[in-house]
């Protein structure tokens, strides 16, 4: 198994928001930051947090009815990952009204609300390009009008103790009135494998092949996808997509026990990213996939498979969190000057 990174506690303090099953979170609590809000709307994942951590304070509620006035300067760090959406750039003045209706938005207007010393934005790395790079704009932009010089780069999980090939969009915000130099964790040397993550992992409940997909993941090699099926067995399976060239690897793939895995998803047995154990004939199961996140054998899921399934998909990788949030405290105890702006 990953190593399991352990707490040492700061008096630092956080409110996340859009807070999932607690990727973020307990990687922050590991770091030693701590948790004062976590707000979260989905039901399972609300029953997943008070489960792990019965004094955590979990709000189960929409954050477009809560009014977070009550934290205004009494909290260092709000953080949270809102889907990627695009703004109209016509007759826009891209202020914090202009993104109304989005789940940004809330972010923005968290942070107004708060004031708090530094803002962390968790996103996709598709957000760079997303509408030519205008999403990203208008945040930055937006960001800037609150007060907050925006730095962002894209973290690569497999090297801050992650076993896997997953990258995030990271932007750390910082006010201007302060002295906080924008920090990021450095990449590590040492990638951890499936099959160092996966050793001795506990058996769980997880999807099945039958049928078809059986059969054809039967002749699947570990580390193999689709094209290692036979011309028959190939066309068979793929259909016109046969005739459409491009790689399309994601496709009755099997995972490698010699490498990180490849990004973990929502489901591992959506066709375009299949995620197949490495040898035996099956998909990764729950618990599987909760290694891969580095979420510990204790982190228990509530909810339907598919449910869990989604919830770990969606999940910021503990490890990595970890180490994000050791930066923010490096962060907050430096106050080192330097150029945060783009």
């Amino acid at each position: 198994m990953v190593e399991e990174l352990k707490p040492i506690k700061t008096k630092h303090t956080v409110v996340e928001l859009f807070s999932g099953c607690g990727g973020l979170a307990l990687g922050f609590e590991n770091a030693g930051l701590d948790t004062k809000l976590l707000v979260e709307v989905e039901e399972d994942c609300v029953n997943t947090l008070k489960m792990n951590r019965p004094h955590w304070n979990v709000l189960h509620n929409d954050i477009k009815t809560i009014d977070f006035s009550e934290y205004r300067d009494k909290i260092d760090v709000v953080a949270g990952g809102f889907p990627c959406q695009a703004f109209s750039y016509a007759g826009k003045g891209l202020g914090l009204d202009d993104t109304r209706g989005t789940l940004f938005f809330e972010f923005a207007r968290t942070v107004k609300e708060i004031n708090p010393k530094i803002a962390l934005a968790e996103n996709v790395r598709g957000l760079t390009t997303h509408d030519g790079g205008k999403t990203l704009k208008i945040m930055i932009d937006v960001m800037g009008n609150l007060g907050y010089n925006v730095t962002y780069k894209v973290l690569r999980a497999q090297f801050h103790q992650v076993p896997q090939k997953r990258e995030r969009l990271f932007m750390v915000c910082t006010r201007k009135d302060l002295s906080l130099a924008p920090l990021f964790p450095e990449e590590l040397p040492n990638i951890p494998t499936l099959g160092e993550a996966l050793r001795g992992c506990p058996d769980s409940d997880g999807y099945k092949y039958t049928g078809d997909k059986l059969e054809v993941m039967k002749q699947v090699p570990e580390g193999g996808n689709w094209r290692n099926l036979s011309t028959k067995m190939q066309k068979e399976y793929m259909k016109a997509n046969y005739y459409l060239g491009g790689g399309r690897t994601g496709i009755a793939r099997r995972l490698s026990f010699d490498e990180p895995s490849l990004t973990i998803v929502t489901s591992p047995v959506m066709k375009q990213t299949e995620r197949g154990h490495p040898v035996e004939d099956r998909p990764i199961n729950i618990r599987e996939s909760a290694r891969i996140q580095t979420f510990p054998d204790s982190w228990a899921f509530s909810g339907s498979i598919s449910s869990v399934y989604k919830q770990i998909g969606n999940a910021v990788p503990v490890n990595l969190a970890y180490h994000v949030g050791k930066c923010i405290i490096d962060m907050l105890e430096r106050h080192k000057i330097g150029n945060t702006s783009i």
